[in-house]
């Protein structure tokens, strides 16, 4: 029973509830990451260095944590991986090993350019899942 609940032998990858449970996870993931790139406008860019001309957002989803399209991609991978495999958790986790260095850089380098970030740092705890992380 729980080899397949994991999805073993499934030809379709992981049984039902767990595939259930995937595509929630999938959809709240979407939901954080869409938030994070609607809040950033035209400030979004995939790099790590912020935009020359960009402001420091406080507002919206960035009230509750710092990075929302990265916590929404890797929650998004996690959702896919509970839906298909539980050897897609192995990619899963160095996706946010990545983000987790990517996010060091980032806010060293927002530190420097707002000499507030210190501030919202402090007042946002969360890094990339609000609640949780």
């Amino acid at each position: 029973m729980a080899i397949g609940l994991l999805g073993a032998g499934s030809p379709g990858g992981a049984a039902w509830p767990l595939r259930a449970i995937g595509i929630a996870v999938e959809v709240c993931g979407a939901v954080l990451g869409v938030l994070g790139v609607r809040g950033l406008g035209s400030s979004f860019t995939p790099f790590p260095r912020p935009r020359e001309h960009a402001g420091l957002r406080r507002d919206g989803i960035y009230r509750r944590v710092r990075h929302p399209i990265y916590g929404g991609v890797v929650v998004f991978a996690l959702g896919w991986s509970l839906c298909h495999s539980p050897l897609a958790l192995v990619p899963t986790g160095l996706l946010a090993g990545v983000f987790e260095l990517k996010s060091r850089r980032e806010e060293a380098w927002l530190t420097e350019r707002y000499p507030e970030y210190a501030d919202y740092r402090a007042a946002t705890r969360r890094r990339f899942i609000p609640w949780v992380i």
